[in-house]
């Protein structure tokens, strides 16, 4: 599957911990994440990255055009809801993009957790978006 992965400034420490806690599950998945996103998760996780270009400079929009060409699977999108930058990627516009193109996407520790060991279990085939039988 192909996980995207995006972190606001304020929030690059925890998908750095997140993605060591669970670097053996996204091992066996194709990580694309925003540009400065994506360095920090090799260099603390030691997992290989397809990297966009920094949010600030596109690669947000990169991110959306995968989505809406069905090449990301999953989306975890660690933001800080208190502080809207307009230099971060924009999580309204990746989060409606998702909606409209039925793709699970976490904003929160707790959300990504589900999705990450529903991925490892096998149990989940968002490319069908529905329950495996």
């Amino acid at each position: 599957m192909n996980v995207g992965i995006i972190a606001h400034n304020s929030k690059k420490a925890l998908i750095e911990d997140f993605c060591i806690a669970y670097k053996n599950i996204l091992a066996k998945h194709e990580i694309y994440a925003t540009g400065t996103t994506g360095r920090r998760i090799e260099e603390a996780a030691n997992l290989h990255v397809h990297k966009f270009l920094p949010g600030s400079m596109g690669g947000d929009k990169q991110f959306t055009e995968m989505i809406e060409r069905g090449d990301i699977d999953m989306v975890i999108f660690f933001y800080n809801p208190s502080m809207i930058n307009p230099k971060e990627p924009d999580v309204y516009q990746i989060s409606r993009c998702c909606d409209q193109y039925n793709i699970p996407i976490a904003t929160n520790i707790a959300t990504a957790e589900s999705l990450i060991l529903g991925l490892d279990q096998g149990d989940l085939d968002y490319r069908l978006n529905r329950w495996k039988e």
